[in-house]
């Protein structure tokens, strides 16, 4: 399996493509269609999914247009259900003052859910907190973790959904999980879950 990072830096989420063999995966929307094109092709994958880490705005800027240009269904945690398509709940209206709308996901997941995706596959784990259907997709030693736990710190839980008593209650979850594997978070770097952890003591 190989991550590359398609638009990494600023506000804008990461946006993770992951291959294997013939199969791409992106976790998260926010990288321009062209380059996510260009990617695809270097590759010589074929886009199968694109996972949702949560619905917030800055993780499906593209979303829209990627779409329309791959037909790639879109998956979503459950809770998030009504976040794409309303521009309070998913933020854009908290941080720009206008409304904003993005398609609505095509399939949502359930906790425990196995995808199977060409070559790829991915464990969904729910981590309430963030938001209401925040997930983590997980695949052998690595976790996609959008904006439940990042390198050094955890998400925000005062926008629509936020929970500090279960973002608290997902960490702990999380840490349950081997302390060895890399978490590829929603902003920054990668990190050891472990090294992860650490600098959130205070807090779980």
């Amino acid at each position: 399996m190989k991550i590359q990072n398609l638009f990494p830096g600023g506000y804008a989420a990461n946006c993770y493509l992951v291959t294997e063999g013939n199969t791409a995966v992106l976790i998260d929307c926010t990288a321009p269609t062209g380059v996510i094109a260009e990617a695809l092709e270097k590759t010589g994958t074929r886009l199968e999914a694109i996972l949702l880490t949560h619905g917030h705005f800055d993780h499906i800027l593209t979303l829209d247009a990627v779409k329309a240009a791959t037909n790639a269904p879109v998956y979503l945690g459950g809770g998030d259900s009504d976040l794409p398509s309303d521009g309070q709940k998913n933020a854009f209206s908290v941080f720009f003052g206008y409304e904003k709308a993005y398609p609505e996901a095509d399939k949502l997941t359930n906790d425990g859910d196995l995808l199977t995706l060409g070559d790829l596959s991915f464990r969904v784990m729910h981590t309430p907190g963030h938001t209401k259907g925040s997930a983590l997709y997980l695949s052998g030693d690595t976790a996609f973790t959008g904006d439940t736990i990042f390198s050094a710190g955890f998400g925000r839980y005062d926008l629509y959904g936020g929970d500090p008593l279960a973002l608290e209650h997902s960490l702990q979850r999380i840490a349950t999980l081997p302390h060895n594997i890399v978490i590829y978070p929603g902003h920054g770097e990668p990190a050891r879950l472990g090294t992860a952890l650490d600098a959130i003591k205070g807090f779980i």
